[in-house]
């Protein structure tokens, strides 16, 4: 859950403002003022602050400047009714996120705020690359055993120790963003700032002033000014995203920036100093790219002071099991049940994928499987078709591929599973109760035909009716 603080003398705006951010994602607390706002902080601990700029007693500005010193990494937007003045601008350059103008237009308000809590929440994952044995130990990790991956895991050492650019390629998928914030975590610059921007996700004449700011009245639109990520993320760090995807005109702005740390806003002519770290990431080759005059030359050189090139999941195969367990902890802890376990026979499918979508879709698979296994093991019949060789689709598994797999299941994790329900139901008896479900379950993919019932469960017919009559399954089952 995200932890909004409001700080405004004005009621009713914090009355608006509640009503717009209520809900189960979001925690919000107010203060009537900056004094009140600052011991609210200590004791709060939000992850975004939402504050006025001309408030009775301490001003926004010196509100600002108190949060600043205290904890440089707390995002902070500022609201003004006085678009005309230089206050907001000035709070800009003490380090605020964004700002906003009243009356609010609510959808750009919540797109605002939505995003400075991406981002407050990207700061707050510490990623560990470490490989160690339990994956569990750690939230948000780059997981990998093999030799690939020891490699990038030193290198992420080596670099995030200077202050050196970093450029992070690999294909779509293979956690390029992981390996970037892991960077900054292990910095020096790690109690300043992080913002991540995918290049192509921005329209690309949107892209500029994202990046840089704009002055007010320099295209159409421009109502006010805005200040760029690179002025908000002063003196941390900003991971520039599918970089590849970039304009020239916008390629020129960065390489600016990298030579002698200036920039200047769209429709401005004032150099702005900055003081930030970039780690660029892409996808594609840029070597490709400079050859065919898409890409600067000079650019490239100054990006690629240290590479860090990301291995498809398919040069991995090995660190698949690992990942796998990894997954299935982690929709365990999102559920706050006990893992599922995975057949080995799935296990051995999924190594011979050739994971297109890398570390990316074969989390995907696995989310899938979770919801669609009809039990605690995962079975073949579980994964995508694409992956399990199916081409008929999520139609009915055989029953001799299901009692395959189920053979070779953990069957100490089924058992534990078993064994929780016992202690949760003291007059359950696990050996009848499982023996009367099996039958159950027989009789209903049967449509109660219990020569093939019996067949399935590897019994006789006799032996059968003996376990529908123990149990007293006739009446539930309609059975003759």
């Amino acid at each position: 859950m995200s932890k909004l603080l409001l700080i405004d003398d004005e009621e009713d705006v914090r009355y608006s403002i509640q009503r717009i951010f209520a809900s189960p994602d979001i925690e919000l607390a107010t203060a009537a003022s900056g004094e009140e706002g600052i011991k609210t902080i200590a004791k709060f601990k939000p992850d975004l602050v939402l504050m006025d700029v001309r408030m009775t007693g301490m001003t926004g500005l010196e509100t600002l400047r108190k949060i600043r010193a205290t904890d440089p990494k707390l995002l902070v937007i500022l609201m003004t009714a006085y678009g005309t003045t230089q206050t907001a601008i000035e709070a800009m350059k003490l380090g605020a996120y964004d700002y906003l103008l009243k009356p609010f237009d609510i959808a750009k308000l919540k797109e605002v705020v939505g995003n400075a809590l991406k981002a407050a929440n990207d700061m707050k994952q510490i990623v560990s690359y470490q490989p160690l044995l339990e994956s569990e130990d750690y939230e948000l990790g780059i997981v990998g055993r093999s030799e690939p991956m020891q490699q990038v895991f030193k290198l992420i050492g080596q670099v995030a120790a200077s202050d050196a650019t970093a450029l992070i390629t690999g294909e779509s998928g293979t956690g390029k963003e992981l390996v970037a914030r892991a960077i900054y975590h292990h910095s020096n610059r790690n109690e300043q700032p992080f913002l991540a921007v995918n290049c192509a996700a921005i329209p690309e004449q949107l892209l500029e002033s994202e990046l840089f700011g704009h002055e007010k009245g320099s295209f159409t639109g421009a109502t006010v000014q805005r200040i760029g990520k690179f002025e908000q993320c002063n003196l941390g760090t900003i991971f520039l995203d599918e970089i590849g995807d970039m304009t020239p005109p916008t390629q020129t702005k960065i390489l600016r920036i990298l030579q002698n740390g200036t920039c200047e806003r769209v429709g401005g002519n004032a150099p702005i100093k900055v003081d930030v770290r970039v780690i660029a990431a892409t996808n594609k080759p840029l070597e490709a790219a400079v050859a065919a005059k898409q890409f600067r030359e000079d650019l490239f050189y100054r990006l690629n002071v240290v590479r860090i090139q990301i291995p498809p999941l398919r040069d991995r195969r090995e660190d698949i099991p690992l990942l796998v367990n990894y997954f299935l902890k982690k929709l365990a802890r999102e559920h706050n049940r006990t893992p599922k376990s995975i057949a080995t026979s799935v296990i051995k499918t999924m190594e011979k994928y050739h994971w297109p979508g890398n570390v990316r879709e074969l989390e995907n698979a696995i989310r899938r499987a979770h919801v669609m296994a009809k039990s605690d093991a995962i079975l073949l019949g579980d994964l995508p078709p694409e992956i399990s060789g199916s081409t008929t689709g999520p139609s009915v598994v055989p029953l001799s591929t299901i009692a395959s797999e189920a053979a070779s299941t953990d069957a100490a994790a089924l058992a534990r599973q078993l064994f929780q329900w016992a202690k949760r139901d003291p007059k359950l008896k696990i050996i009848p109760a499982v023996e009367r479900e099996l039958v159950i379950q027989a009789l209903k993919e049967t449509n109660n035909n219990q020569v093939h019932a019996a067949k399935m469960l590897g019994i006789t017919r006799a032996t059968l009716r003996k376990r529908i009559e123990k149990f007293g399954i006739m009446r539930e089952l309609n059975v003759k």
